[in-house]
């Protein structure tokens, strides 16, 4: 599949900005499925300067400074990204327990690079009550593969998809308490979940195809990545209890949200704030 993803995040102030500093990750990144074709990041007011470099988990992260007064701000993010389909699902995987021995003692040079996502960060802690919600999913023996798509399963029939009801501060035991939320909480719940079973989990952010019969689309989205021996990192979407596909574009990974957030910075004035994000992400022909 061939998309045009444009992302727009407008800030309107109570006050006028004398300047600003900003940081974006709205460049999808280049994987064995994804091919970024173009892609560009505007601002209004223009700015100063604009520098690119790569994070620490290999995102790419746009620097940008606003130096003139202004009482709104606008970044645009448009992208060219072609989606194949991803390797086969796989069915044989050792017993979860057996996996979570192999990273405890890395044992191989990926699950070393593994292992650092095992511990709590500061959007997802980890803890009994977590422990307790796993074990409905990982019971004894039971292959990682099956556990993993069992417990995608429950969060998408367990949990209600209800925005405006929590932020990006909601912690996990309240996502597991209420048992409403967005995108977001489910991936933070899972994630959390996993490393409480001692398993390596990741925060994966991106889109979904526009108009698609998905929870989440035409906003940033996000998903989990677990880890596999020997295949490496594997998606799952709790929201909409499917594995990524085709109709998901991965735009950075890290630990939690924050180490993904799309738009963030500090500004000079502007009091409060009220920010608006579009997302479109409409197919190509080509």
């Amino acid at each position: 599949m061939l998309y045009r993803a444009r992302h727009t995040t407008l800030y309107r102030y109570a006050a006028p900005v004398s300047q600003c500093l900003s940081e974006v990750r709205l460049t999808p990144r280049a994987l064995p499925w994804q091919t970024v074709l173009e892609r560009s990041i505007e601002t209004t007011p223009r700015a100063a300067s604009l520098d690119e470099r790569k994070d620490y988990y290999g995102n790419s992260v746009s620097l940008l400074s606003i130096l003139e007064r202004h009482d709104q701000f606008s970044t645009v993010a448009t992208s060219l990204v072609r989606v194949d389909a991803r390797p086969e699902m796989i069915e044989a995987t050792p017993a979860w327990e057996q996996v979570r021995e192999d990273v405890a003692a890395q044992r191989t040079a990926e699950a070393i690079d593994a292992v650092e996502f095992v511990f709590d960060s500061p959007y997802v802690t980890t803890g009994p009550e977590l422990v307790a919600f796993a074990g409905g999913s990982f019971t004894a023996g039971r292959p990682l593969m099956a556990a993993l798509s069992d417990m995608t399963h429950r969060i998408h029939h367990e949990f209600t998809y209800k925005p405006t009801t929590t932020t990006i501060d909601t912690p996990v035991l309240e996502t597991l308490r209420t048992r409403r939320g967005v995108c977001q909480d489910f991936a933070h719940l899972m994630i959390g979940a996993l490393r409480s079973m001692g398993l390596p989990a990741r925060y994966v952010s991106g889109y979904l195809r526009s108009g698609a019969d998905y929870q989440g689309a035409e906003a940033s989205h996000a998903w989990v990545s677990a880890f596999i021996p020997e295949h490496g990192w594997m998606d799952f979407d709790p929201t909409n209890d499917v594995i990524p596909g085709t109709g998901h574009i991965t735009l950075a990974w890290g630990r939690d949200y924050g180490d993904v957030a799309p738009v963030k910075g500090v500004a000079l004035g502007g009091g409060k704030q009220v920010v608006e994000v579009e997302v479109r992400v409409d197919p190509v022909e080509g």
